[in-house]
């Protein structure tokens, strides 16, 4: 699907003061797939001005299966990119490539495993029992490379492709399934009538961030406050987001993506809020966004031991923790309610 393009049209910045308006510094943000409620907080800055308000004119350039976002910024034809997970920073370190992570919106990387009820799969490590798990073949060279390396049993046999489809998962009882938590549990629950057993890879040690907010290193070097604002203004609509008034981001959100359904932006917003995907760890007192040394150095470590990640990767060169965990936000949690 081609990309769709959300322009911030809010009234000009500096309405309110005397004299000229001040000119907006103009940015595109390229997301890494459909809008959805999971970029809540970036069409939630753009719905209700909180960009504008930090001077900013910005562009969601919406993401998808032919998008290619990613390489727009290192093009530096966008300023901005959402990041997957960590997995791509370091990535980027080892190919040479100057790309940064500025912040973090989730704390937890939202990639579950299903499995069926009444299986006998109660933990994570009984999954290694099943003879099948479907997973797409990013996830087989990345997560479940990991999964071999931190749990005994898991083996390459049971690997099946997922063409995110839930039906062949859904009539095989001995099976599992990829997905994320916001968005493939409910749909195995709308097709198959029942809720699957859910396992955050995340609590299971896969501790990765997620939803990243990536540029250039020169726009980190010379323009740090653009940088900044960009952070301030996301993470500021996050909080907007999740405990404010969310309808005209959900009304931009199915405007980019008239697939997306009230119902399923509702379960999204739940399931982030109750396995703590933006906020958990140092997030809860330092704000969405915040990222630490020791969790980046923490899941580096996994990859490399799982043979993922050369050793000799300079992980601190992946992210900066310049722009994070000042506590930008909270106020707006606590005047919502939060």
């Amino acid at each position: 699907m081609a990309s769709r393009m959300l322009v911030l049209t809010a009234a000009a910045f500096g309405t309110l003061v005397a004299g000229p308006a001040a000119a907006l510094d103009e940015v595109t943000f390229g997301t890494n797939w459909l809008a959805q409620a999971e970029h809540g907080g970036f069409y939630q800055a753009v719905a209700d001005g909180t960009y504008e308000k930090f001077g900013l004119k910005v562009t969601i350039r919406q993401g998808g299966p032919q998008a290619a976002n990613r390489s727009l910024l290192i093009a530096g034809q966008i300023q901005f990119y959402m990041g997957g997970n960590m997995l791509e920073g370091l990535d980027a370190v080892k190919q040479g490539i100057p790309t940064v992570t500025v912040a973090a919106s989730f704390q937890k990387d939202p990639q579950v495993l299903m499995a069926h009820p009444d299986q006998g799969v109660e933990k994570f490590e009984d999954l290694a029992k099943l003879p099948t798990i479907f997973m797409g073949k990013d996830g087989f060279i990345t997560f479940f490379q990991w999964m071999k390396s931190a749990y005994p049993g898991f083996k390459d046999e049971q690997y099946k492709p997922y063409t995110f489809n839930p039906a062949p998962f859904i009539a095989d009882p001995q099976s599992a399934q990829q997905g994320y938590l916001t968005s493939e549990p409910f749909e195995v629950e709308r097709q198959a009538g029942w809720k699957p057993v859910i396992f955050l890879l995340a609590d299971q040690g896969f501790d990765t961030y997620s939803t990243t907010i990536d540029t250039q290193a020169d726009l980190v070097a010379n323009n740090p406050d653009l940088v900044q604002r960009f952070v301030d203004a996301s993470m500021i609509g996050w909080y907007t987001y999740l405990y404010g008034d969310n309808a005209a981001a959900n009304a931009l959100i199915k405007t980019d993506n008239p697939e997306m359904s009230d119902e399923q932006i509702a379960f999204s917003i739940a399931k982030m809020k109750e396995y703590g995907i933006l906020e958990s760890g140092p997030a809860l007192e330092k704000g969405i966004g915040c990222m630490t040394d020791e969790q980046h150095a923490s899941f580096a470590d996994k990859l490399i031991k799982a043979g993922i990640v050369d050793a000799s990767v300079d992980v601190k060169k992946a992210y900066t923790l310049q722009f994070v965990c000042k506590g930008t936000g909270l106020d707006v949690k606590k005047a919502n309610g939060g």
